[in-house]
């Protein structure tokens, strides 16, 4: 079977440029302490979670309105038993209008389905936001 990584895709009412900027505000809904600039090229920030989660990413790519791409530099998460398994991984954000629509296409890349976190970590949070 062919390695898949996490990814889901939405649409949502937005502008590509609303859309942008909810994913680059980071801090508007991802939970948690976030330490660092989440908005600029070459930039690193921390994510932690009370003591469950750790991860720390560089922005590796920032297309206006179009693409976002995080490299994660280091992690530790507390609930699985290999706690560093977004370390070496890249979550990306495609932003593409469609239809008088904004299509939303979040891939956590080298999150596979054998991979504990697979089910049970992925940032949707950022779907609930940019809907609202």
């Amino acid at each position: 079977m062919k390695n898949q990584n996490y990814s889901i895709c939405f649409a949502v009412d937005q502008s590509p440029e609303q859309v942008f900027n909810a994913i680059n505000n980071v801090r508007g809904w991802w939970s948690g302490e976030i330490e660092g600039e989440t908005d600029k090229l070459g930039a690193e920030f921390t994510y932690r979670y009370q003591n469950m989660h750790y991860s720390k990413q560089e922005i590796t790519e920032l297309v206006a309105n179009k693409k976002v791409v995080w490299h994660v530099l280091d992690s530790s998460l507390s609930f699985l038993k290999d706690g560093s398994e977004w370390t070496g991984t890249d979550i990306v954000f495609d932003v593409l209008a469609k239809d008088g629509k904004t299509d939303v296409r979040f891939t956590h890349v080298g999150l596979a389905p054998q991979i504990e976190c697979y089910g049970s970590c992925p940032l949707a949070d950022v779907e609930i936001t940019i809907r609202q």
